[in-house]
């Protein structure tokens, strides 16, 4: 039994504490939860019946052996301090996306747990739906033929209310906007599905709401293959969420995943059938009931495997690491109004910079 701990008690760990509370991951349990207010790690101690702390270092000193791995669901600029304050305990890391804001801390990170012996995993639930997992098989399998452009659209809704309800949101030091925050998921399936980008360039505004950040950004990209991509993110689609989608053409076919969670098969068309294709809209599409979907499950489940069975890892440290260089080179490209190469050393680049 894998005993888990939650650092963080706010919004998206509710989705945690879910999974691990209520026993419906096999082999994995909740330990205990912590967090910096006491009445967020009181209320959920108390919901799951487990211990809860408000201080990493005494949950950690206080339980000892009882815990096996941490997951981090802290501030996104908080994720590196807590990973390395974490890491001589020598326990196992699961970090919420993005893993860090900049490039330097991620190496960090993973210094930390390797120099540790600990594994580092970096939590990007999309990877498991349904018909992301469809999606990547027909991929593997050659369907596609060579890739001629992918898209994704993320066109969801944050109002002011959401951004004040904590004042670390939407902020450069802790979150960034759109495209480190809600995007950042849509942006690592663009490249796992695609390639390694070769170059960005975008363009970003405030469009509806008072942060830092941007709220609306769009950005072409250029894939080593030679395909071609689009990125467009936004939280100001009003009144509620629209879509989180994927797009990929090949020349020999296409796939477009759609729904507000990337979560239906919308098109699935092939120059060459296969008998299972007429199925497929139908078998590998999933109604889930927010945005996070149903990949939390299959990714603990992933975690559990890895860490019982030593089996390889799915998202690590460096491909987390991966996903973070292309924000980082949007934000790049962003502030400087030119296109970006990868791989760069960031110059104007604001997030997670602190004052």
């Amino acid at each position: 039994m894998v005993q888990i701990a939650l650092l963080g008690c706010g919004r998206i760990s509710k989705r945690h504490c879910e999974l691990l509370g209520s026993r419906s991951i096999k082999g994995a349990k909740l330990a205990a939860v912590c967090d910096v207010r006491s009445n967020r790690a009181e209320a959920a101690g108390k919901q799951w019946g487990v211990p809860w702390f408000t201080d990493l270092h005494k949950m950690m000193h206080s339980l000892g052996d009882n815990i096996d791995a941490v997951s981090i669901l802290t501030e996104s600029g908080n994720h590196a301090r807590h990973t390395l304050e974490l890491a001589p305990y020598r326990k196992h890391i699961i970090v919420e996306k993005p893993m860090a804001l900049t490039l330097d801390d991620a190496d960090a990170m993973i210094h930390a747990c390797d120099v540790n012996g600990i594994k580092l995993f970096v939590i990007k639930q999309n990877r498991f739906n349904l018909p992301v997992v469809k999606l990547r098989e027909a991929l593997e399998s050659g369907r596609f033929g060579r890739l001629v452009m992918g898209t994704v659209r993320v066109r969801w809704c944050r109002t002011q209310a959401y951004y004040d309800q904590d004042t670390w949101r939407g902020t450069w030091a802790l979150d960034g906007g759109v495209l480190a925050n809600q995007a950042s998921h849509h942006l690592d399936l663009l490249e796992w599905i695609m390639g390694d980008v070769k170059s960005v360039f975008a363009k970003s505004r405030r469009a509806l709401v008072n942060i830092e950040a941007e709220d609306t950004a769009v950005a072409i990209l250029q894939f080593r293959n030679g395909a071609l991509g689009i990125i467009e993110a936004t939280n100001a689609t009003r009144p509620k969420d629209l879509e989180g989608s994927l797009s990929v053409l090949g020349e020999n076919g296409n796939v477009v995943i759609g729904g507000f969670a990337v979560n239906k098969i919308e098109s699935w068309a092939f120059n060459t059938a296969h008998p299972d294709d007429s199925k497929v809209l139908e078998h590998f599409s999933v109604n889930p009931p927010d945005v996070y979907g149903f990949g939390h499950r299959s990714y603990y489940e992933h975690v559990i495997n890895c860490l019982n069975e030593d089996s390889r890892m799915l998202v690590d440290g460096l491909e987390g690491r991966r996903s973070l260089e292309l924000i980082t080179a949007i934000y790049e490209s962003i502030e400087t109004g030119k296109e970006v190469f990868l791989r760069f050393a960031p110059n104007k680049c604001k997030l997670g910079l602190r004052n």
